[in-house]
């Protein structure tokens, strides 16, 4: 499945729900990088028509505070939750946006999520979030409380569309689910595969974890995608340089230590060390991978 995720070079807080760097319009600078095949391959897997037109996670929407386990609409969202999307400053933007991911890795393109807010001019604003992937279609009825298998999907769906930046990149996400299968030209077309993203962001101790496939990573800071592994930033001082992190997320090394086979049509990671700081033996195959185009 293809998706395009944008850089926003803000780091703003917002206490909704968790992981995340989303941006909303394409950087016109970026435009040459990704180009012709964005809106091709957009349509020919049949996101929506738009390609999740506010794209990007933003490194702080990758709070881990407060997702909600209830079912994902408006009149089941907790105080706390329908405040942060309803704010009208800076991180009710981001909360906005954050949403907007969510409910397009939860639920399906004939779902929607809608509410409205009222902007410091007084103006009233209407927003509909239509679902996408539907990897929980029924969370917009119902809980997810103990749905760990669907908890770990939303979070490696939502974790691998973070970026630290801002400019459009197109990007196919792949797992064993239907949902993130792939078809031959789009594999045909995003063949560097960049890395591997895990987690639970539902947890009582929520975590996201990512890993960078060697090979991939002067291509995905070429395109400015810094997440799976790490972002270089230079100490103007001393000159030196350091790796950091998106956030809250944890990068963990090479996927190609960490992880175990590659599938043979999908080329995606079949599982991940869960934690490899912690076991070289226990391993999640709830793992989605990302690809770029060469």
């Amino acid at each position: 499945m293809v998706f395009s995720c944008a850089r926003l070079a803000a780091l703003v807080a917002f206490p909704l729900v968790t992981v995340a760097c989303i941006g909303a319009e394409i950087d016109e600078e970026s435009g040459e990088l990704i180009g012709e095949d964005q809106s091709a391959i957009i349509s020919e897997n049949g996101n929506l028509p738009n390609a999740l037109d506010g794209n990007g996670l933003n490194l702080n929407g990758l709070n881990l505070n407060g997702l909600n386990l209830n079912a994902l609409n408006p009149a089941s969202l907790s105080t706390s939750a329908l405040a942060a999307i309803k704010n009208s400053g800076s991180n009710g933007a981001l909360a906005r946006e954050f949403m907007r991911y969510l409910v397009s890795c939860a639920l399906r393109p004939d779902q929607t999520f809608s509410f409205s807010w009222t902007d410091s001019a007084g103006v009233v604003r209407q927003e509909v979030y239509r679902g996408d992937l539907g990897m929980a279609h029924w969370w917009a009825t119902g809980a997810i409380t103990n749905d760990t298998y669907v908890q770990r999907q939303v979070t490696a769906c939502i974790a691998a569309r973070t970026n630290w930046y801002g400019a459009h990149v197109t990007i196919s996400l792949r797992n064993a689910e239907p949902s993130m299968s792939s078809s031959s030209s789009e594999r045909a077309t995003y063949t560097v595969r960049e890395g591997a993203f895990w987690g639970n962001l539902f947890a009582s101790t929520p975590y996201v974890r990512a890993c960078y496939t060697p090979s991939g990573v002067a291509r995905a800071r070429q395109l400015q995608r810094d997440c799976a592994a790490g972002h270089l930033s230079v100490d103007p001082v001393t000159g030196a340089t350091t790796v950091q992190q998106c956030g809250p997320m944890t990068i963990v090394g090479s996927c190609d230590v960490v992880c175990n086979r590659v599938d043979s049509n999908g080329g995606f990671y079949g599982g991940c060390l869960e934690d490899p700081a912690t076991s070289w033996w226990v391993r999640t195959d709830v793992v989605v991978t990302s690809f770029l185009t060469p």
